[in-house]
């Protein structure tokens, strides 16, 4: 009976943080019908699965933006929607990136079994945006999605990619990152967050990094979407305007 139970124990936490892609896909046929800004397409496969993006052309881009989602969520959520569609009439061509997402009861610490496949679907979304022609890129993620943008771009110095808007992040620093970053909460973000935050801005290793706290905004900037987008936009345009393609 021991050994079973051990057996069921082991099932158990590998169900845990094996990617649900199952759920990826519930997300995807829940919310693709309804889109309305943007195009659904599909990119992959990574780890021998495609998966959801949400492919939002710009007028007359200055570049475009890789947008990350956090936690268990899906690529037009909340502030997710809020940053692609706002960036994209903003002058930023956006793709939102579905990212590996687990059980509905896993913890922050289960994602880090995820790490890896987060970075390669960044990896491939980079990608598309080059072979779209598109030499200015960068990043903006929120929350978890900020963890999984910081392994990608740490363990990939030579990614295609000249800026970071680094939203929420829970813990974490910049000491390993080479391009510039902006780091952005709220001040009444969580503890994790806040706690972190004077550690964050002392790795700062590449000029024109910067650390922007917006006041009195929650973690997921509820009710703050202007300031938001506009916090992201000007250091996007500020950072790209420098670069070459």
């Amino acid at each position: 009976m021991r050994f079973f139970a051990t057996v069921l124990l082991l099932l158990f936490a590998l169900s845990a943080t094996a990617a649900d892609y199952a759920r990826e896909k519930r997300w995807a046929d829940e919310i693709t019908p309804g889109i309305v800004v943007g195009d659904p397409i599909t990119l992959g496969p990574v780890e021998g699965h495609k998966f959801l993006a949400l492919y939002t052309e710009a007028a007359k881009p200055k570049g475009a933006v890789i947008v990350v989602h956090g936690l268990g969520v899906h690529p037009d959520w909340n502030l997710i929607g809020v940053l692609r569609g706002g960036l994209a009439e903003q002058g930023y061509t956006t793709l939102s990136v579905q990212m590996p997402v687990l059980a509905a009861e896993a913890k922050l610490e289960d994602y880090n079994a995820t790490l890896g496949e987060a970075a390669a679907r960044l990896q491939t979304a980079a990608d598309f945006l080059q072979a779209k022609g598109y030499g200015k890129i960068g990043i903006v993620s929120h929350s978890l999605g900020s963890r999984m943008s910081l392994r990608y771009l740490a363990d990939n110095p030579a990614a295609p990619v000249k800026a970071w808007v680094a939203i929420g992040i829970p813990g974490g620093d910049y000491a390993k990152v080479s391009i510039p970053v902006l780091d952005l909460y709220g001040g009444n973000d969580l503890p994790g967050v806040l706690q972190n935050a004077k550690a964050r801005a002392a790795s700062f290793k590449v000029k024109g990094s910067k650390q922007t706290v917006v006041p009195q905004a929650d973690h997921f900037f509820n009710n703050r979407d202007a300031e938001l987008v506009k916090s992201v936009m000007d250091y996007l345009d500020k950072i790209l305007a420098t670069q070459s393609n």
